[in-house]
């Protein structure tokens, strides 16, 4: 009988079901389809590097999820709180007729059984289509060869996540027990009766901590944008992290004390149609949802930030690829380390090799019986100068003081790198870029990395003067220009002295670079020649002879490509299953106020107002519930936004906007989503006879 009656009550109550079996459903299929993405991997013809970038991300997304259960755990539970409140009047009809608590407590363990398989079923369902496409995105970012696709069901994935989902509902039906357990009669007949005492606050104090908690966090967005340098280490950046918490905490609280006393000072807004009733009832339930909507407000912004965050990190790698790694190769090798004994010592080169540091790249290749000029075309060669006598330092001039002081962690006395102005321009005309000219008593900084270029430019509006090899030279702008030597996936280049060919001595070689493109057409050929190249650090002769370092054009993209998709998958992983349970939160608090208000409601019909009036008024105490931690996380995010552009500005953050745009879509969908079912399920339930 218990068997049946857990089935007739889930069919009775299916509109009451309808944002947990959304959620459900969801969490289950975002489990299952990033728990998948090793199978969808296999049948990819990639390298064998990637093969290891797509093994770590599964490992990295594999303690994610761990992470990821706890999260959907608590959002179960809290779901079932509310399932469970809003059957109390029924409850209590089982204990007047005779059941007992234990009959009862066996009806929500089949129900949360019921519930639980159908769950998985469409949730395993939904996540093994979504995990087709999915497939296709992860092959599009590793450049994967789909030839052998195939419709692919994880059974790994699946098992997975039956296991965790099943631990879920255990424990649910765990609080469920609990829950009736301690439930009494009289509680179960009155608690729809209860409601909240409006306490007004006092204004005057709402008034002065809004205005303090604004001012501290005014401070915290001013830390994290404009003083970002100074927070050197985690316990410096959490210093803003919590005041900003503390002070939304805060602001919720004095907002829950201001927003009725102003609205009623508006008599003509305040008695216009239910708008009364509108602002009492989110009145009658905020001061005991401050903490709440304090979580929600900083989940939303966490959302936010990571997603935007995920997607420009992508987006910017990727463009970058086409920018700084413009040709095939860049090998370099240390040339006259013996000037620099304790320092490449220290670095862990042996004698040896610092002993045989006078070849340049293609002598080295050949010291490995290699000869790369046999696989080359356009290509240059260059060096790059260093010497004791002008360091970062000394290019500040009269800022330097200022500069040590603003930035403590900066090592002024680390050597600058030298370039010929010839040489750079034969980089420049490699990599199409812009060329330059100096005259004898000029110099110029090139460099890409936004933070130092800031730092340099201070010194160069005040057109400081530097030393090089003995001769004194002024520079020929007033900030840096745009350019790079080393190619990347990222904005390195912390700043290059550009000087007059006739000023370097070449006693002061630091490095040779060898700079160009293959004469090979096929990836696959310039992959075997780089693996080639790679095995001779294999060779005995290493210990003698340093092999030449490389940044060759493929293994950027393959590093890039991994990196990128790490974060983007991890990214909107945690992002998304933030906003399902920040949406499904305040959904589940919503269905149960309107519960709890279904009599309210009833009177309102019975004293003349119609549906519309009536449906209007619900639908704006639903809006004002989602849309205020919204508005708070969306200026959060501004300035999270900004302070995420300082910490991935190594990346590139060209590609913001349309990372914005694509968050912003997430968001309207799925937030937008829980906002519209959940008033319709509202309205639902306050159409409902008592």
């Amino acid at each position: 009988m218990l068997y049946k009656l857990s089935l007739k009550n889930i069919k009775r109550s299916i509109k009451d079901y309808a944002i947990y079996f959304f959620t459900l459903i969801l969490g289950v299929a975002i489990f299952y389809v990033f728990n998948a993405l090793d199978s969808q991997t296999v049948m990819m013809q990639v390298s064998s590097s990637t093969v290891e970038l797509i093994e770590l991300m599964m490992q990295l997304l594999s303690g994610v999820s761990v992470f990821v259960s706890f999260i959907l755990g608590f959002l179960i539970i809290y779901a079932s709180r509310f399932l469970i409140k809003r059957r109390n009047k029924e409850f209590a009809i089982y204990l007047t007729l005779g059941m007992s608590k234990r009959k009862i407590s066996l009806i929500l363990f089949f129900e949360t059984l019921f519930i639980g398989i159908i769950s998985l079923i469409v949730g395993i369902a939904l996540g093994t289509i979504l995990s087709q496409f999915m497939s296709l995105i992860v092959a599009n970012m590793f450049e994967a060869d789909l030839t052998k696709f195939a419709f692919i069901f994880s059974s790994k994935a699946c098992l997975k996540t039956i296991l965790y989902f099943s631990i879920m509902y255990l424990l649910v039906m765990i609080f469920n027990i609990i829950s009736v357990s301690k439930c009494k009669l009289i509680d179960l007949l009155n608690n729809s009766k209860k409601s909240e005492k409006i306490k007004l606050k006092n204004p005057y104090l709402c008034i002065i901590i809004f205005i303090v908690s604004s001012i501290i966090l005014g401070k915290a967005y001013y830390m994290v944008t404009h003083d970002f340098l100074t927070l050197q280490d985690f316990s410096d950046a959490m210093i803003p992290i919590i005041m900003g918490a503390v002070s939304t905490f805060f602001i919720f609280w004095s907002l829950s004390g201001l927003i009725l006393r102003i609205c009623m000072e508006r008599k003509k807004f305040y008695y216009k149609g239910l708008n009364s009733f509108t602002l009492r009832e989110f009145s009658s339930k905020i001061n005991t949802t401050v903490f709440s909507t304090t979580i929600i407000c900083l989940m939303l912004f966490v959302t936010i930030c990571l997603i935007s965050a995920c997607f420009t990190v992508k987006n910017s790698m990727n463009a970058n690829i086409k920018k700084l790694a413009p040709v095939d190769f860049d090998f370099s090798t240390y040339i006259n380390m013996e000037n620099r004994y304790d320092e490449f010592r220290k670095y862990g080169f042996n004698d040896a090799q610092i002993r045989n540091s006078s070849y340049n790249v293609i002598e080295k290749f050949k010291l490995f019986d290699f000869d790369i000029t046999k696989y080359l075309k356009n290509y240059i060669e260059i060096n790059t100068y260093a010497t004791r006598e002008l360091t970062f330092g000394d290019t500040l001039g009269r800022k330097f003081e200022e500069v040590s002081k603003m930035f403590p962690f900066l090592d002024c006395t680390e050597e600058e790198l030298i370039m010929k102005i010839s040489d750079y321009n034969k980089v420049a005309k490699l990599y199409k870029m812009k060329e330059y000219s100096l005259d004898n008593n000029q110099y110029m900084i090139i460099a890409d990395f936004k933070s130092m270029i800031e730092v340099r430019n201070m010194a160069l509006k005040e057109k400081e003067e530097i030393t090089v090899f003995g001769k004194t030279l002024k520079p020929k702008y007033t900030s840096c220009q745009d350019g790079f030597l080393e190619m990347s996936s990222q904005h390195i280049n912390t700043g290059i002295i550009l000087v007059p060919d006739n000023v370097v001595k070449e006693e002061y070689v630091y490095d040779n670079h060898l700079i160009g493109n293959y004469n090979l057409t096929s990836k696959e050929e310039i992959s075997n020649l780089e693996d080639k190249i790679n095995s001779l650090g294999n060779l005995p002769k290493v210990e003698e002879y340093l092999l030449p370092a490389g940044s060759t054009k493929l293994a950027i993209m393959e590093a890039t490509i991994g990196l990128s998709a790490m974060v983007t998958f991890i990214g909107l992983y945690l992002g998304i299953i933030f906003l399902i349970s920040s949406a499904a939160i305040l959904g589940l608090k919503e269905l149960s106020e309107s519960s709890d208000n279904k009599n309210k409601y009833l009177i309102l019909r019975k004293i003349g107002a119609d549906e519309k009036l009536i449906n209007r008024a619900l639908f704006k105490q639903i809006l004002i519930t989602f849309i205020l931690p919204l508005i708070l996380a969306l200026i959060h995010s501004i300035f999270g936004i900004m302070f995420a552009i300082k910490v991935l500005e190594v990346f590139g953050n060209e590609q913001l906007i349309p990372s914005i745009i694509m968050t912003a879509f997430i968001l309207v969908i799925i937030y937008g989503g829980y906002f519209l079912i959940t008033y319709y399920c509202s309205k639902n339930i306050i159409k409902e006879r008592i």
